[in-house]
């Protein structure tokens, strides 16, 4: 099958690209639309082209795949300045998504006509990219720079009837007739000639690329491609179009050749590998989840309830109290308002989601549920009795999930009389707004339960990867790794401050400490004020819980910002004291060595015991769960980045076992 066909119409050539699915600019396309594309020039009976796509969409952008390896076929430069060259009017009929390098490919038509439900973007800078095929230099000059500002440093698509408003679509097309309405607006275009992008002045005010920088500090924090675009926006403003192309050349090279893209575009395929369950046939059958219940109505249940609403699947929640549940069901009303407040929902659609929400005070009330997520106290033997209950209560076939975040499935499976049907679903807080979600598979569990539960985690919006029964599972085994030797070099003499900024300048959104006081320090505390064991116990019997009474490790203010306190420090001290170790400077270079390194380190194992199914899937658990910044590729990436040998030797100096296949690999 060819992947490009040059078709010709009363005087209109039409070009097709046909390279499923999505169009991508492999090579052989390059190739196609050079041939079709000099074919077309060269007949005399042609008077215009048209440029549009088979199947469900425009070109959605370059071939990811092709990305670090040698090339092949044309330059794509070169094709677009062919097109762009052109003595006969080229119009780009748009239908799907015109993305990346496909929008680029549209910038040098002369002309673009649309289907009102296309989507047109450049979110080459969530790969850790800019458009490097002059998209930065000929944007500005059809839409002005603030748009072309917004898109290249923000990468969100805009709707097809929006880029018509900013100029960067030029007619809506029918949604059924985008194949004659571009010909016929072709032909309407032949006396009006061609009209080359590049010869087409920069608008605007440049002042708006700084306000964006200032908008957006803190979300763009340790990233460099939002700036790059930017500043390849800036070029087009005062460069002339030749020269603002080598600018974004060099910055493209800059970007393609660091770690931050090849992080970005690991964590691309990452997230799509986190989906592929080793083993299970593909086409194996579903289980139906019509309805769900979940048990519990506080801050879990309330808000794994949200993610089933909003998709319109009927949930009943279950409480003991009644109090409890009244409160639980108005936070989930409160949640939802505020939502719509700013725009993300009508009131109807509010209304709609509370109406198949059934509050209940009896588990009996789950008999027809599909699926059933239990978001109860943890606590094993708490657990254990929940799922004894429903063993009883629920209809065959349903699917019995825990919402644990350390608990053993297998245990509480082995309380029901049909483990296969149970799975760890462990969704993370705040659970309507966290992506990760953790599907832990039993020894016993059904592969089909399995893979339901994955399928309905991407319909609910989550990133789901499959982790192996262990304490933690893959996140929190990890992060019990970094917090407890965060605790000695807090004995050893550092502060709680400097080991957090370790970990905020590492790009975390907050360290070990601002993590632990956000949780509450109070929690599992034994609750005797005398027993005093750990830096956490002096903490709490002192009364500081964390950011719930504005005292934990830092004092807080009423919108909770934290600030070093002097009597956290002085009862860390007096604790050191009794503790007999010297005090001394600890660098920071120490702080990364002794808590992240471990972290790496307990990744090997979790690969090596089976409990993940690949190294990504530990990256995208620490992306979605945690915060780990995107641009450093997940703790496993960020490993092979700083080098085995170099984390095997830190280790051993620190006196912590290095995992076999980490030393191996060093």
């Amino acid at each position: 099958m060819q992947s490009v066909t040059l078709q010709t119409h009363n005087g209109v050539a039409v070009v097709v690209v046909n390279n499923p699915p999505v169009n991508a600019l492999s090579w052989h396309v390059r190739q196609g639309l050079q041939d079709s594309f000099s074919a077309a020039l060269a007949d005399e009976a042609i008077k215009a082209i048209v440029l549009r796509c088979d199947g469900t969409t425009f070109i959605a952008g370059a071939d990811i795949t092709e990305f670090g390896k040698p090339p092949q076929g044309p330059d794509f430069n070169s094709v677009l300045n062919m097109i762009e060259a052109s003595a006969k009017p080229v119009v780009a009929a748009i239908h799907g998504t015109a993305l990346g390098g496909g929008l680029e490919t549209a910038l040098v038509c002369h002309y673009r006509i649309a289907v009102p439900s296309a989507k047109l973007g450049v979110p080459e800078v969530k790969l850790g990219l800019l458009p490097g095929a002059g998209g930065t230099q000929r944007l500005p000059r059809v839409v002005g720079i603030e748009a072309a500002a917004t898109m290249c440093s923000l990468g969100e698509p805009v709707p097809a009837v929006k880029a018509e408003a900013m100029g960067l679509v030029d007619r809506l097309a029918g949604e059924e007739s985008l194949a004659e309405d571009a010909a016929a607006y072709a032909r309407e275009l032949i006396s009006a000639g061609p009209r080359p992008t590049r010869e087409r002045p920069v608008t605007g005010d440049a002042a708006v690329i700084e306000q964006l920088k200032t908008a957006n500090a803190r979300k763009w924090k340790g990233f460099e491609a939002p700036y790059a675009n930017l500043a390849c926006i800036e070029a087009a403003t005062r460069l002339p179009f030749e020269e603002g192309l080598k600018f974004e050349r060099t910055e493209f090279l800059k970007l393609m050749g660091g770690s931050q893209s090849a992080a970005q575009r690991h964590m691309f395929f990452a997230e799509r590998q986190a989906a592929k369950i080793d083993g299970l046939a593909k086409d194996l059958p579903l289980r139906n989840v019509k309805k769900v219940g979940v048990i519990g109505a506080g801050t879990m249940g309330g808000g794994i309830s949200m993610n089933f609403l909003a998709k319109g699947i009927p949930v009943t929640i279950v409480e003991m109290v009644q109090e409890n549940l009244d409160r639980g069901v108005g936070v989930i009303r409160k949640n939802y308002e505020t939502s719509a407040a700013k725009g993300r929902f009508t009131t109807e659609q509010v209304e709609g989601m509370m109406g198949i929400l059934t509050p209940s005070l009896s588990l009996d009330d789950l008999a027809d549920c599909d699926l059933i997520i239990e978001a109860v106290y943890e606590s094993m033997d708490v657990k254990k009795d929940v799922f004894g209950k429903l063993d009883t209560i629920c209809k065959p076939g349903a699917i019995l999930a825990s919402n644990t975040s350390y608990l053993n499935i297998d245990e509480i499976a082995a309380s029901t009389s049909r483990p296969q049907d149970v799975i760890g679903m462990h969704f993370f807080s705040p659970a309507n707004v966290m992506k990760l979600l953790e599907v832990v598979r039993g020894e016993k569990t059904a592969d089909d339960v399995l893979a339901t539960a994955m399928a309905l985690g991407k319909k609910i919006g989550k990133v789901a990867v499959v982790a192996g029964v262990c304490h933690g599972f893959i996140g929190n085994r990890m992060l019990s790794t970094r917090q407890a030797p965060a605790m000695q070099l807090l004995l050893e003499g550092a502060t709680p401050a400097q080991i957090d900024k370790v970990h905020t300048d590492f790009g975390m959104p907050m360290g070990p400490f601002q993590m632990s006081d956000l949780a509450g320090l109070d929690i599992g505390w034994h609750r005797d004020p005398s027993r005093i064991e750990t830096i956490r116990d002096a903490l709490c019997a002192a009364g500081r819980f964390g950011q719930k009474n504005r005292k934990g490790f830092y004092d807080y203010d009423e919108k909770r910002v934290g600030t070093p306190s002097e009597e956290a420090l002085s009862i860390i001290e007096e604790f050191r004291a009794t503790s007999n170790l010297p005090k001394r400077e600890i660098s920071d270079q120490e702080i990364v060595e002794r808590t992240l390194y471990p972290m790496v380190n307990e990744g090997y194992k979790i690969l090596e015991e089976g409990k993940a199914q690949r190294a990504s899937d530990i990256d995208v658990v620490w992306i979605y769960g945690y915060g780990w910044p995107i641009y450093r590729g997940g703790p496993m990436f960020w490993g092979d980045l700083e080098g085995a040998g170099k984390i095997v030797e830190a280790l051993e100096r620190h006196g912590v076992k290095a995992a076999d296949s980490l030393k191996a690999k060093a």
